[in-house]
C-alpha cells in the first residue's frame, strides 16, 4: 500500500493505493499517529484502495475516536467493494463517508 500525504494548514488528505489489510494497517496507524497532532480536518482519499480488512477498519474506528475530539474525519471516494464491507459491519453509521 502507498500512502501519499498533503498537509495544508490545520488540514491533512491522505491518499491511500492498494489493499489495507494486516500487512498494511501498521503503515497506516504510524503514519496517521505520527501526522494528526493539531489537525482538525482528516481527509482520506480511498479513489484507488482496492481492499480493506478487519485490520484497517480498527485503524480507522482509533482515528475516528481521535478526531472526534479534535475535528472531522471525511473518507472519500470509496469504491463499490470496500462500500460493501462498510455497510456489512455498520462503519457507514460511524464515518463521515462521501
Amino acid at each position: 500500500m502507498n500512502i501519499h500525504r498533503n498537509a495544508s494548514g490545520t488540514a491533512l488528505t491522505l491518499t491511500l493505493e492498494g489493499r489495507l489489510d494486516t500487512t498494511t494497517a501498521p503503515l497506516l496507524d504510524a503514519e496517521l499517529k505520527k501526522s494528526i497532532a493539531g489537525v482538525t480536518e482528516l481527509i482520506l482519499d480511498f479513489e484507488k484502495l482496492e481492499y480493506i480488512s478487519s485490520a484497517g477498519l480498527r485503524v480507522l474506528l482509533s482515528t475516528q475516536k481521535t478526531m472526534n475530539k479534535q475535528g472531522t474525519m471525511v473518507i472519500r471516494h470509496v469504491n463499490e467493494t470496500v462500500m460493501e464491507v462498510f455497510e456489512v459491519t455498520g462503519f457507514v453509521d460511524i464515518l463521515t463517508i462521501q
